[in-house]
């Protein structure tokens, strides 16, 4: 049935498919256990009632999202030995240290102290109960830290030599894991994870207000949440422009694509605003742009050369239509955030932060787009990034297993209908706690049955190579 299919093809979209779901929950994780610290440091500093109340409500989500992350994330692993075993086999004394870095670092902060954080607050004290939110927090900042190594490395490889075999031996782990777009990769995923908590927190926020304008908790949420979004989202934009100038010195190929030029510009790029790219034609169809837009973006002069795709093999070329459109979808929703954050300071100034009802509306309506951005995000560094698995050195295509299609598919099916069914059912479980108001007194996470965040007090959880990050 499936053998007409490409196996290449066939175990891209599966680790595609995989990586998007999983995506959701760290992204979630790393914001929300941060914001959790604030929320617990906040409550010991100030005393009121109110912070506490916040925290008892979103450790209960934090807890099912990330049992749901780790359970996600470790599928992903074991693909890297079903259908990528040559990447393995190739890149294995490279990757995998890397890995054992972020289970002896991450896993065992948060292993160590998650049962402490989620069911520990009326066992221990207060002073070591925020130490323990702490060292969660940071783990899982710790862990998207090790994960964005391990990306950096392939999307610009450094610090390696390739022996005889073709295999890739580490010559300097310094220059393995700070490559030089490590630092624009984490700074700009990160910020990316805290706007994606924010927006959702915003929303529930909101949702409530909506419902009842007087709710502490929701009022309290709300206003954290639109301070996030109008202080952070600038900063994102920025550190999303400084990542673009090195995918350009370092991908050029990459952020052509992004861009739709495929002609090389001598007197200024235009920027390309909407249009149909096509690898076959080597043109954007019905291209709508502004002169010399684009090289005042990529390169900060108004008349700047700007090289196009036809200066590179075709070969070379990612597929040009996925990438510029999912791009556009990133940059679309940051600009929506950047709205909606200058929006509530205005409304803040009036003093109508918990009264425009369009704003609240509209915050709403934003849930889902820090989660829509982060995976639109990923698509287009890692399809940005095809032909190659690890950039210059190694093509996909060579580096996947060589399974026959009809293994791939029938594994491929049968992840779509388990992660939809149970991640399905622990999303739903987490809409339903979001869906109630944040109440005086609101209960520990104790009293969350535990079979539902898929954790016990004092158990193991275990980060895989796609982990907590």
């Amino acid at each position: 049935m499936f053998e007409s299919f490409d196996p290449l093809i066939l175990a891209r979209a599966q680790f595609a498919f995989t990586l998007s779901f999983h995506f959701i929950f760290p992204a979630l994780s790393i914001g929300l256990s941060s914001y959790l610290m604030v929320l617990e440091g906040l409550w010991l500093k100030t005393g009121k009632q109110v912070y506490l109340d916040l925290f008892h409500y979103w450790i209960k989500i934090f807890a099912i999202g990330f049992g749901m992350g780790v359970v996600s994330g470790i599928v992903m692993s074991y693909q890297f030995g079903t259908n990528w075993s040559v990447f393995s086999e190739r890149a294995g004394s490279v990757i995998g240290p890397l890995m054992a870095y972020e289970v002896m670092t991450a896993f065992f902060l948060e292993a160590g102290f998650l049962g402490v954080m989620l069911f520990g607050m009326s066992k221990v004290g207060k002073g070591l109960h925020f130490f323990a939110t702490c060292m969660v927090a940071i783990g899982t900042l710790i862990s998207a830290t090790w994960i964005i190594a391990v990306n950096s490395w392939m999307q610009t490889p450094a610090g390696h030599a390739i022996d005889t075999t073709g295999r890739f031996v580490p010559v300097s782990w310094i220059d393995i894991i700070f490559t030089a777009s490590f630092p624009y990769r984490l700074a700009h995923t990160t910020l990316g994870a805290f706007l994606t908590t924010a927006f959702l927190v915003g929303a529930v926020g909101a949702w409530h207000l909506l419902k009842d304008s007087t709710n502490p908790g929701a009022r309290k949420m709300f206003s954290m949440a639109m301070w996030m979004a109008a202080l952070v989202t600038p900063v994102q934009i920025l550190a999303g422009d400084q990542h673009g100038l090195n995918t350009l010195e370092h991908q050029p190929v990459k952020v052509l694509a992004m861009e739709g030029d495929f002609d090389p510009s001598p007197d200024g790029a235009h920027l390309v605003l909407f249009g149909i790219p096509s690898n076959a034609d080597e043109r954007v169809n019905y291209e709508v742009a502004i002169p010399h837009l684009g090289s005042l973006i990529l390169k900060h002069d108004w008349n700047a050369p700007v090289p196009g795709l036809k200066d590179f093999p075709k070969e070379d070329w990612p597929p040009v239509i996925i990438v510029f459109w999912s791009f556009r979808v990133m940059v679309g929703l940051g600009f929506a955030m950047l709205g909606l954050g200058v929006w509530s300071l205005w409304a803040r100034h009036r003093g109508k932060l918990y009264d425009w009802r369009w704003l609240h509306r509209s915050a709403v309506v934003m849930a889902p787009s820090g989660f829509i951005a982060v995976i639109a995000g990923w698509v287009t560094t890692e399809v940005g990034r095809q032909p190659w698995v690890i950039y210059g050195l190694m093509r996909t295509a060579d580096a996947a297993s060589p399974i026959a299609a009809p293994a791939i598919a029938v594994s491929l099916i049968a992840f779509i209908v388990v992660y939809f069914a149970v991640f399905g059912m622990g999303i739903h479980y987490m809409l339903r706690l979001m869906a109630k108001p944040p109440a005086v007194n609101e209960p520990e996470a104790e009293h969350l049955p535990q079979h539902a965040a898929g954790i016990t007090p004092g158990a193991s959880v275990a980060s895989s190579q796609a982990g907590e990050g």
